[in-house]
C-alpha cells in the first residue's frame, strides 16, 4: 500500500470536479526522483512541454513557500509550494493568471521507496470554471494524459540518472 496526496480539504478529490491519479515503478532511488522535481527550471530536460517554468525569488529549486510561474498547455499560472518533505513529498498549489473565477488545482507527488528504487505517484484535483470548461468539457482526460506522459517521462529520466556508468 503506498501514501496518497495529503488534501488540503477544499481539494480532497471526493469534493473537486476533476481529479487524475498516475503512478509508476521507477528503478532509481527516491534521491533521484527528488532532485528531477525540485529542479522545476529544468523539467523540460525530461519532460519538454514544460519548458517555461521560473522559480520567482531566487531560489534554485522548489522548497517549502516557493513561489513560481509556468505555462501549462498554452496557460499561464501562478504556484506556490505548500508541502516539501525531502525525498517523499512535494505539493503545490496553482492558480491560473488572468482567471477571474477563482478556478485553482492542488498537485502533489508522493515517492515511497520499493525493493529496486522506488514508487512515484502523483494526484492533482482542479475546481472552477476555468478548468470545467478546459479540461473537463473541451479535453476530456487531459489532465491524466499530461500527466501520466509526464511519470514516465520522470522514470526514464530517473533511471537513466541512476544507471551505472560504464568504466
Amino acid at each position: 500500500m503506498y501514501d496518497k496526496v495529503n488534501w488540503p480539504e477544499r481539494y480532497d478529490p471526493m469534493a473537486s470536479a476533476i481529479y487524475a491519479l498516475n503512478d509508476i515503478d521507477v528503478k532509481a532511488p527516491p534521491e533521484v526522483v527528488w532532485k528531477l522535481l525540485v529542479d522545476a527550471e529544468n523539467w523540460s530536460s525530461y519532460f519538454p512541454p514544460e519548458d517555461q517554468v521560473k522559480i520567482l525569488g531566487g531560489e534554485l529549486e522548489l522548497a517549502l513557500g516557493t513561489q513560481y510561474s509556468r505555462v501549462t498547455v498554452g496557460f499561464p499560472m501562478s504556484l506556490r509550494v505548500t508541502e516539501h518533505k525531502p525525498f517523499s513529498r512535494l505539493s503545490w498549489e496553482t492558480f491560473v493568471d488572468g482567471d477571474e473565477t477563482g478556478s485553482s488545482a492542488y498537485h502533489g507527488w508522493v515517492i515511497t521507496p520499493t525493493d529496486d528504487g522506488c514508487h512515484v505517484l502523483s494526484e492533482e484535483t482542479q475546481q472552477g470554471p476555468f478548468f470545467l470548461e478546459e479540461l473537463g468539457r473541451k479535453n476530456p482526460g487531459a489532465l491524466y494524459r499530461y500527466h501520466q506522459d509526464w511519470v514516465e517521462c520522470l522514470a526514464r529520466a530517473a533511471e537513466a540518472e541512476a544507471a551505472p556508468r560504464p568504466a
